[in-house]
């Protein structure tokens, strides 16, 4: 009998042709919810997870799961010491969704810079206010900040500093090695001070969780925009909410919000200064098939007794200790 796989959701035509060739079955979930996992994962030997939390009674609910292999480069969603405890592997994706993720950090530069939400809201109704008198901005030889420079980090400072000739600074203690059109700096209370768009690259971690809040927001210029494209839970809400209302910062644009889906009654989404997106950095096709494809590699390789590529960090001493053949 091979392998199951579970699918709590559906993954594209890459990821699942792999693992049918090598013989694995697959298992459509019937949700994705906590219960809906919890009915589905009995005899599954694998899971690949895209937008479902992964809790503490789906991994105790496992009978036979032996890798969990997440969608994307996040992996806050899945309850890693649960996994641990139960001896059971988690990987991801850190690159297949990060041309599509620095992309969009890029659109979301342009979109504040020309005050597009404002501009849509009133251009139908005084086509010559809308044109003439809301304040507009090129981002040439504007300041880039970057919080995190990673593989998307990475990409977005390139775009920035070849594609739009922005001067990108840098705050990232783990980066080595940069290319010379990024200027490290020492601290993060700089980038924040000197960028005209800050822009966030760094996953939800106890470390980072809130940790742009009042100082951070209070050190950017008044003419500044924040971007976020990683986490929600990085910012302190309330204070991005304060900042914003007086007019402490510019605007924002915000893939993702610290609850999601998103609650109709956050103020965010009617500020208009303020773009919203329901998460879809990593949402475009190219990204998923990427994704897909590398979930199944990964799984593939675990089952197999080969070293898969991609670990979550907190899991790397783990598989070292793991005996693999190949």
């Amino acid at each position: 009998m091979g392998y199951k796989v579970l699918l709590p959701q559906p993954i594209l035509e890459s990821g699942r042709a792999y693992l049918l060739e090598r013989g694995y079955e697959l298992v459509d979930g019937n949700g994705f919810e906590e219960e809906d996992i919890i009915r589905d994962i009995k005899g599954c030997d694998a899971m690949i997870v895209r937008t479902a939390k992964i809790t503490r009674r789906i991994i105790a609910a496992a009978d036979r799961l032996k890798v969990i292999a997440r969608h994307g480069a996040g992996y806050d969603g899945v309850d890693l010491e649960a996994a641990k405890e139960k001896g059971i592997m988690v990987l991801y994706a850190p690159r297949a969704n990060s041309e599509s993720v620095a992309e969009l950090a890029v659109f979301y530069m342009l979109y504040c810079s020309r005050n597009f939400k404002l501009v849509q809201k009133l251009y139908k109704d005084d086509y010559r206010f809308a044109k003439f008198n809301i304040e507009k901005h090129e981002l040439c030889g504007k300041t880039l900040g970057l919080v995190g420079v990673g593989n998307i980090g990475g990409l977005v400072a390139r775009k920035a500093a070849l594609g739009f000739d922005m001067k990108v600074l840098a705050f990232d203690p783990y980066a080595k090695e940069l290319p010379d059109y990024i200027i490290p700096v020492s601290s993060r209370e700089e980038v924040f001070k000197k960028a005209d768009y800050v822009s966030l690259h760094v996953p939800a971690t106890p470390e980072t969780v809130n940790s742009v809040g009042e100082k951070e927001l209070a050190g950017m210029k008044k003419t500044a925009f924040l971007i976020n494209t990683a986490r929600g839970s990085i910012i302190d809400e309330e204070a991005l909410i304060k900042a914003l209302e007086e007019k402490q910062i510019a605007g924002a644009a915000l893939d993702v919000t610290r609850e999601e889906p998103f609650s109709r009654e956050n103020p965010l989404l009617e500020m208009d200064n303020v773009l919203t997106a329901p998460h879809i950095g990593a949402a475009t096709k190219e990204a998923s098939s990427r994704s897909s494809l590398a979930c199944a590699e990964g799984i593939d390789d675990f089952l197999s007794g080969r070293t898969p590529k991609y670990p979550v960090p907190p899991m790397r001493e783990q598989l070292e200790q793991m005996n693999f053949t190949k």
